[in-house]
């Protein structure tokens, strides 16, 4: 009975968090288009200079009326770093290791 139910709850959460991952998707499609932010492919470029390794997420926030990439990557030896990138014009604003220590 328990299966059914966690089943029954899986079919009714997936089609919403794909659904909001089409409108963040299409959300920054509307501003990258319209100028407001770098495209995603310019700041991978950027990190993958400073950092080998594979992407493991990528999020595109907007905090205090500012969109800020955030380029999640792990390396070879699974160290995970975070890249936070001003969306606007593409700076560096800083790096945080798993530790949670913050460099730039």
């Amino acid at each position: 009975m328990l299966t059914k139910r966690v089943l029954l709850l899986c079919c009714l959460i997936l089609p919403a968090i794909s659904s909001a991952s089409n409108d963040d998707h299409e959300a920054a499609k509307k501003l990258k288009e319209a100028g407001q932010i770098v495209p995603l492919e310019q700041l991978l470029l950027d990190v993958r200079t400073r950092h080998s390794g594979r992407v493991l997420e990528v999020e595109l926030e907007t905090k205090r009326d500012q969109h800020v990439y955030e380029i999640e990557m792990v390396d070879d030896n699974g160290k995970v770093r975070e890249y936070f990138y001003d969306a606007a014009n593409g700076h560096l604003l800083w790096e945080e290791d798993e530790d949670g220590e913050k460099s730039k």
